[in-house]
């Protein structure tokens, strides 16, 4: 009967859930001035590297989710057919073996410079718990004294990192999972794990959730405190939030009863801020006041949001280390930079080193062609704002703070600009001057009703150019 009435009471919850978030939860606007002053830098710097990267590189395996219980299509083990506790064993065991002696995050912080991205977002803990960092509330961190790593000089991975970083310029992020599936806190020993979510029942163990929620705000204030300048806290597993914060999608991510996993954001964001003035956080999914900005995954939305937001994406197919990885063109790559920030948002895209802490020699080729074009079209990109009507066929538009617009062409792979480039919803202003940014040639133009016709000479049709090109518009009529 017990069985029964919780099942009757997760369908109603689900159903209740359901009903109440239909629609997505409006964006909470950030009240803080310091914040809401760095959001609006953040905006300008639309192109960031996001990084995963821990001991399950040595496998090749996608990123902690293998040890959960949950869904054997995604969570594949590898090696198979090993039972679970055995292979959680073996998993856990590759925190000791981990030994990246070619780490240089020199050489990534150069690279991703060189590439036009202007933050990172590094992965100081993932959801299976291991630190990339020497924090003291655990053993399960890189700088344990019986892991391979730990007597190299720079084994405090997340710091060396930060500071590669911010040596070029690049602003720095970290990325902490709020779910964490080592600590006893979460997932408890004493009962098998179920799914993602914690494994015990907090209403029966609250002093065991009061230690989770310490030992979460402990981690976070070392990060705020010994890693110098942070510009984002990146929390990801958003099924950890209040039960009156759960949505339909939230609520289909556990298979038993949903509870509220409440780890008082408002108390580690502001603790988080006093050491780390303006802060951004983003509590990913949970919509409310710590999602500063929102981050849809893998995917760029069909229209322009109306608040903040990133897509993060990967640059091959992995967001960790896969031995045969394939990576996207720097076209694609060029294209989705281009339609996200024409909608107004930030392109977080995702590189995942190997156990010997280099990146595939393709993630360098990659990142070097995309700098290529962002050296010479930049300024098409960085510091603008989203303007209607955003895109008009292969045509993407993105305006200045000046009121000046780009107009940036798309181009096919292998496809040579054609003699005249046309679109409708965006108007020259009358003694506007149009001007291909890669050549600083000007063009001639004309409109005719509603559509705007561009010029292109023939020689520069054969200069071969690739990707996209942009051209600026001096002024435009407004419509």
């Amino acid at each position: 009967m017990r069985k029964l009435l919780m099942a009757a009471a997760v369908v109603l919850m689900g159903i209740n859930a359901a009903h109440a978030q239909n629609e997505e939860p409006p964006y909470v606007p950030e009240t803080d001035k310091a914040v809401v002053q760095k959001l609006d830098e953040w905006q300008d710097w639309k192109f960031g590297l996001l990084m995963h990267w821990g001991p399950y590189s040595q496998w090749g395996v996608v990123e902690s989710w293998s040890i959960c219980p949950e869904d054997e299509g995604w969570t594949q083990r590898k090696p198979t057919g090993i039972p679970y506790y055995d292979y959680l064993k073996k998993y856990e065991a590759l925190g000791k073996s981990f030994n990246p002696v070619k780490f240089n995050p020199e050489h990534w912080a150069k690279a991703a410079r060189d590439a036009g991205m202007k933050y990172l977002v590094f992965t100081t803990k993932h959801h299976d718990g291991y630190c990339m960092f020497d924090t003291k509330q655990t053993d399960y961190r890189v700088t344990a004294p019986d892991v391979a790593f730990s007597k190299n000089p720079r084994a405090n991975i997340a710091k060396e990192v930060f500071e590669a970083f911010r040596k070029e310029g690049i602003h720095a992020g970290a990325y902490f999972s709020k779910p964490d599936w080592h600590t006893e806190y979460y997932w408890w020993s004493y009962f098998p794990p179920k799914d993602r979510n914690v494994n015990y029942d907090l209403k029966k163990y609250p002093e065991r959730w009061e230690q989770f929620k310490q030992y979460t705000y402990n981690q976070i204030e070392e990060l705020m405190t010994g890693y110098g300048k942070l510009d984002i806290l990146w929390l990801d597993g958003g099924w950890v939030r209040p039960l009156k914060q759960q949505t339909k999608e939230s609520l289909s991510w556990n298979q038993t009863m949903p509870q509220d996993q409440d780890i008082d954001m408002g108390k580690i964001a502001k603790m988080a801020r006093s050491h780390q003035p303006g802060l951004i956080v983003v509590d990913r999914s949970v919509h409310g006041p710590y999602e500063n900005y929102r981050t849809p995954e893998q995917q760029i939305p069909d229209k322009p949001l109306s608040y903040p937001w990133e897509t993060c994406m990967t640059m091959a197919n992995s967001w960790s280390y896969v031995p045969d990885d394939k990576y996207k063109s720097v076209t694609v790559i060029i294209h989705n930079l281009v339609d996200i920030v024409a909608k107004g948002g930030n392109y977080l895209l995702n590189v995942g080193p190997g156990p010997d802490g280099e990146l595939h020699e393709a993630a360098y080729t990659t990142m070097k062609g995309i700098g290529e074009w962002m050296h010479v079209n930049g300024d098409a990109i960085y510091g603008t704002r989203a303007v209607a009507p955003y895109k008009d066929g292969k045509v993407c538009f993105t305006q200045k703070k000046d009121g000046s617009v780009y107009a940036i062409y798309l181009l096919d792979e292998n496809e040579q600009l054609p003699a005249s480039i046309s679109f409708k919803g965006m108007k020259p202003a009358k003694g506007a001057k149009l001007q291909l940014l890669e050549t600083a040639s000007k063009l001639v133009w004309k409109t005719t009703g509603d559509l705007t016709e561009v010029k292109v000479p023939e020689i520069l049709r054969q200069k071969g150019f690739k990707h996209a090109v942009a051209i600026r518009i001096s002024a435009v009529e407004k419509l």
